[in-house]
């Protein structure tokens, strides 16, 4: 039902990050084991793994790389934040999109709403700044996670206060302050934030796939990506 709510209510493309960047100007970006490119790139870090973003933007004549939705990714393994002895407990499925673009760029919120909540996770890995909004359609109520974003994003900010469809609400932290990472936007939808505040589990295990495919639907519901 939450899926078919959101398919019914939102029926246009919806930009969340660089609004002066046309939807031709995205690729697609596959940062899987099965991606063989990266079996010559260090994905531990995050000055290897941008450079070979803009590589692949400057090949594809592109300015914004996009993908990653329950994409299995090796990148975890450089944090025991998301490590594990055991492959059945390791967190290493992604379940957001991810917006690849310059550090600085302007992250929009998809839809009216509220703020959640709002945190700075630092630890190795994670999110960085992170906001979170709530919206309400239809007497029914989810969430949005826009994660990885600049210090800047969160100073002042307030919970509760109102954002509208298009409002900036922050920009693109560098991978000092974004989780070690090349800039981009951790995008994701939340049906149930279980408690969660300014976070929320973007990476799972394979053990817990189901409930999070369930609870975290595929974001291109409303981005509807090229």
């Amino acid at each position: 039902m939450f899926t078919t709510l959101i398919k019914s209510v939102f029926t246009k493309p919806i930009h969340v990050l660089a609004p002066e960047i046309n939807s031709v100007d995205y690729v697609s970006l596959d940062l899987s084991p099965s991606n063989l490119d990266l079996k010559q790139v260090d994905v531990s870090s995050s000055e290897k793994l941008q450079e070979y973003i803009k590589l692949h933007l400057k090949h594809h004549n592109a300015k914004l790389a996009y993908g990653g939705y329950l994409e299995v990714r090796d990148i975890y393994k450089r944090s025991m934040y998301f490590n594990s002895d055991d492959r059945v407990t390791e967190r290493n499925i992604h379940i957001g999109i991810d917006l690849w673009c310059e550090v600085g760029s302007s992250v929009l919120a998809a839809l009216d709403g509220t703020v959640h909540s709002f945190k700075n996770n630092t630890n190795h890995g994670d999110y960085g700044p992170t906001i979170i909004l709530k919206h309400s359609f239809s007497d029914f109520d989810f969430y949005t996670l826009y994660g990885h974003l600049s210090l800047d994003s969160i100073v002042g900010l307030q919970v509760g206060k109102t954002v509208k469809h298009g409002d900036k609400i922050g920009e693109l932290g560098a991978s000092n302050v974004n989780g070690d990472y090349p800039p981009h936007l951790h995008f994701q939808i939340i049906k149930d934030m279980q408690d969660y505040v300014g976070d929320y589990p973007g990476v799972c295990c394979q053990l817990d796939l189901e409930f999070y495919v369930a609870n975290c639907p595929d974001p291109n519901l409303l981005l509807n990506l090229v």
